[in-house]
């Protein structure tokens, strides 16, 4: 790992093992990307990568007779209005109504290790040999501002991060209109770009289209949060790249608001990617000695494919990017009363169906909503956090104590961003929401927005929280958020202030989440947001997990998890195995499905365990204990393989490989059944191809097929049958698994599923 700078040539190499990034610094000052890609030997001059040629309507940026224009240059940080007429990255309004800038080069520092850019999360460093950073400054005569461009490139990781910071130095205030975080220039348009979109309870399904002249871009306009709608990460591959092999570059933003992930493809092929906060509604204020951070972009290269880039973003974030006691841990097996009870529940039927939960194995009961205020639906009490004694008598204190006395820890769930105005709070505070004065205030699942830009809201939130987890034994809290940002004005904020608004609130959210987890530094946090719209990076650097989706049916959840899976860490997957008919579908699929789906993921339970029959019982206890034995492969050591798209056929796979390659654990899943139908072959990956495994499947007929096959015989035919035998890693991955259908059928044919775990044959 190395940042070099050449002084003869103005040029800066930053590279590891796998990968290099080179600019320059121009002859008018200004910097310019060289390349971006596979590591290159480095040497004293790569000033020749640069394009040059007059065309007609070319602006020249230096003095004659030189040749140089912005139009068809590979910028670092590009603006407009000097003669490139593609999108900046940056947009400042000056006193004097001109937005006319000229950011030059003025000094850089080169340093080991990586700085904070609180009070926004971003990635970093334990040791200063892990990584190191450049940082260019680069400085506007006219206005007397710096523009900081930083660069951390680490040693072990195929990664390269980018942030800008504004420094106004001058007497005169400049108003950031644009302030994009980072913008990277490629020199084709033979890419792909891939993007995770979706909508409530079909969040980031995995998207691509061929690169074409003119704008492609995912956004956020929402305020509250990244949004169901589109994940802030765009990653670009070559057409012919595949899970394992190709080129591909992805771009994953480290923020929780209002954001922009655009590619502009100009009219001679060249490609341009920005990332950073939407400037939509978007305005910020420096005076003379203010600054503004914008978030970190975290860019990955991969030659080996989109697995590659998957097992690089899930390393770097489970290690340098989720933080405190649970960073490095197996997450407990949970059971959550929502879709048991919804609101309808008091404390003995709360301690009943944790009583079940504690006999199947479970660890971990979680209290969901209704427990606070009058919230007996979702009419009314959002915002008043203090117990609802008439359905639990001694309060979350005493309940607390009495799930620990059966021998489980106790979670909680709460929604601090919101207000219902059937709420003391609102009655106190009406002008605590975000809306706009002598305007309609649209309503959204019967609640409002509280204006988290405001510290005075913040504090009023963190301390009425804070006291009931101190009064009480809390070991998780499922933070949700449920509703998106309209007319979006804080009443706290002065009218020239409004455009801060937004991104003001989620560094109020940021803040809030920094003192609790400084607080309770124990408690393990889940994120959530109407289910999945708050999966983004940021989040993961106060919670460790997030609600993967509200959807929590099992033939679903695998396009949602796989799609998921292409930025974040599997251990941050929130997943449930949830009653059937499914709320959500009101389709049926068998426990052990539901299960074996779920267990690429946290895993819990989302139901009353007293309403199934004995033989799911029996099934539950066999997937507790299932992954208790590998939820540390699964969750901390292993390296995670997409194998079957559910996005391109019947059948999806995936597979957990540990660091040795020794143990792996597979999954398979069939959508629909079929009939008469062609041999099935599972090609895996990741193995050592020298090292003999034993190849080991449950081929118990499903609960639900053995329920049939006693209703026809009137006994139960079912004994636990287990297929074993053994392979060397290169005949599972070249050859395959053979897939009995009948095995399929057994296992309840539509929506089956089979779980194969691989152990390394000791010598």
């Amino acid at each position: 790992m190395a940042i070099i700078f050449h002084e003869e040539s103005r040029c800066f190499h930053l590279y590891n093992n796998e990968v290099s990034y080179i600019m320059r610094i121009m002859e008018n000052e200004q910097m310019e990307n060289l390349y971006y890609g596979k590591r290159i030997h480095d040497k004293a001059d790569f000033t020749y990568f640069h394009d040059e040629a007059m065309r007609s309507q070319m602006s020249v940026c230096i003095p004659e007779p030189g040749i140089l224009s912005m139009q068809y240059t590979r910028q670092e940080y590009p603006v407009y209005g000097t003669g490139d007429y593609r999108s900046p990255a940056l947009c400042i309004a000056q006193e004097n109504g001109s937005r006319i800038v000229n950011f030059v080069y003025a000094s850089h520092e080169i340093y080991k290790g990586k700085k904070e850019i609180l009070p926004l999360p971003a990635t970093y460093v334990e040791s200063e040999d892990e990584a190191e950073s450049l940082e260019i400054t680069l400085h506007d005569e006219v206005m007397d501002t710096d523009l900081i461009l930083t660069y951390t490139i680490y040693a072990d990781y195929p990664v390269i991060t980018r942030n800008a910071r504004f420094e106004q130095k001058g007497n005169s205030k400049i108003v950031l209109e644009r302030a994009m975080s980072a913008s990277v220039e490629f020199l084709d348009m033979d890419y792909e770009m891939v993007q995770l979109s979706g909508a409530w309870s079909r969040e980031r399904y995995v998207k691509n289209r061929k690169l074409e002249m003119g704008i492609q871009a995912v956004q956020s306009l929402n305020g509250t949060c990244c949004g169901a709608e589109h994940n802030p990460f765009v990653a670009l591959k070559r057409v012919h790249t595949t899970e394992n092999q190709g080129e591909v570059y992805g771009f994953s933003l480290v923020y929780s608001g209002n954001y922009l992930a655009q590619v502009e493809v100009s009219t001679f092929d060249m490609t341009r990617v920005m990332l950073g906060i939407n400037p939509e509604d978007f305005c910020w204020e420096l005076k003379q000695g203010e600054s503004f951070q914008t978030p970190e972009v975290v860019m990955v290269y991969s030659d080996k494919g989109l697995n590659k880039m998957s097992q690089t973003y899930h390393r770097l974030y489970r290690k340098r990017l989720m933080r405190g006691e649970w960073r490095d841990k197996a997450r407990p097996i949970l059971l959550n009363n929502w879709e048991a009870t919804y609101f309808d529940f008091n404390e003995e039927k709360i301690l009943n169906i944790a009583k079940k939960a504690k006999e199947a194995g479970v660890e971990l009961f979680v209290l969901d909503d209704g427990w606070f205020g009058a919230r007996n639906d979702d009419y009314r009490g959002l915002g008043d956090w203090y117990v609802n004694l008439d359905k639990l008598p001694d309060g979350i204190s005493g309940l607390s104590r009495k799930v620990e006395e059966l021998g489980l820890k106790f979670g909680l769930w709460v929604e601090l961003e919101m207000v219902n105005k059937d709420s003391d709070l609102y009655r106190a505070h009406p002008d605590w929401i975000i809306s706009a004065p002598e305007r309609f205030e649209s309503h959204a699942r019967h609640q409002n927005v509280l204006d988290f830009s405001r510290k005075e809201v913040v504090d009023y939130i963190y301390e009425m929280i804070a006291k009931v987890i101190r009064e009480s034994s809390i070991s998780y809290i499922k933070w949700d958020m449920n509703r998106y940002m309209t007319e979006p004005y804080s009443k706290g904020t002065d009218s020239s202030q409004q455009g801060k608004v937004m991104h003001k609130y989620i560094l109020g959210v940021y803040d809030l989440y920094t003192r609790l987890t400084t607080e309770f530094p124990e408690i393990l946090f889940e994120s959530c947001a109407s289910g999945g719209a708050r999966f983004d990076p940021a989040m993961l650097y106060f919670a460790p997990q997030t609600w993967t989706s509200d959807d929590t049916d099992a033939s679903e959840r695998t396009k949602i998890q796989y799609g998921t899976s292409y930025v974040y860490p599997i251990v941050s997957m929130g997943s449930h195995v949830s009653a059937v008919p499914n709320h959500q579908l009101h389709r049926i699929t068998p426990i052990e499905t539901r299960a074996n789906v779920a267990y690429f993921g946290t895993f819990g339970y989302e139901l009353d365990l007293n309403l199934l029959s004995e033989a799911e019982m029996e099934r539950v206890k066999k997937q507790i204990t299932f992954m208790k034995e590998y939820r540390n492969l699964i969750q901390v050591d292993g390296d995670f393989y997409r194998l079957l798209s559910p996005f391109e056929g019947n059948e999806t796979s995936w597979m957990v490989v540990s660091q040795n390659k020794e143990q792996a654990v597979v999954g398979f899943y069939q959508r629909l059944n079929k009939v008469n139908a062609s041999w099935l072959r599972l090609k895996l990956a990741g193995l050592d191809e020298n090292t003999l495994y034993e190849v080991s499947c449950d081929m118990t007929p499903s609960a639900s097929y053995d329920d049939r096959l006693a209703e026809i015989y009137g006994a139960r035919t079912s004994e636990e049958m287990v297929k074993t035998y053994t392979a060397y890693g290169d005949e599972l991955m070249q050859a395959g698994i053979p897939i009995d259908r009948e095995d399929l059928n057994k296992k309840g044919g539509d929506f089956a599923s089979l779980i194969y775990t691989l152990k390394k044959v000791q010598d």
